[in-house]
């Protein structure tokens, strides 16, 4: 088992448990309250109920809210991107150059014929 595997088995694990826990906590606030050792009266149940519902929302609200304010950060820190006429104008002026533009073939082609001189006399 890799160590990805791995890490995404606890992964796993953790949402599991965590999921099992948070719907005993919403179906039976009462029996809850009373294994945690909390004074349990009326109000007990409804109370726990209200703050596992309370709870996660506000946590998942301010979640979406950062990551809102991430992307609108991202968005004002990073430049603009050329205009597309731009972009077209360089890669037009580089096929242009680049038949024109070839030293690396001349050399190659004229190492042969040196070696050959070279051997001659």
């Amino acid at each position: 088992m890799s160590k990805d595997q791995a890490i995404g088995g606890a992964i796993l694990a953790v949402c599991v448990i965590v999921a099992v826990a948070y719907a005993v906590l919403v179906i039976f606030p009462a029996d809850v309250s009373r294994i945690l050792g909390m004074t349990v009266d009326a109000n007990t149940g409804t109370t726990v109920r209200l703050y596992a519902v309370l709870v996660p929302v506000f946590i998942a609200f301010v979640a979406i809210l950062l990551i809102g304010a991430w992307i609108g950060w991202t968005m004002a820190t990073t430049p603009p991107p050329k205009p597309i006429e731009e972009i077209t104008t360089e890669m037009e002026e580089k096929k242009e150059e680049a038949p024109t533009e070839n030293p690396a073939a001349a050399p190659a082609s004229a190492a042969p014929e040196e070696k050959k001189k070279a051997k001659k006399p």
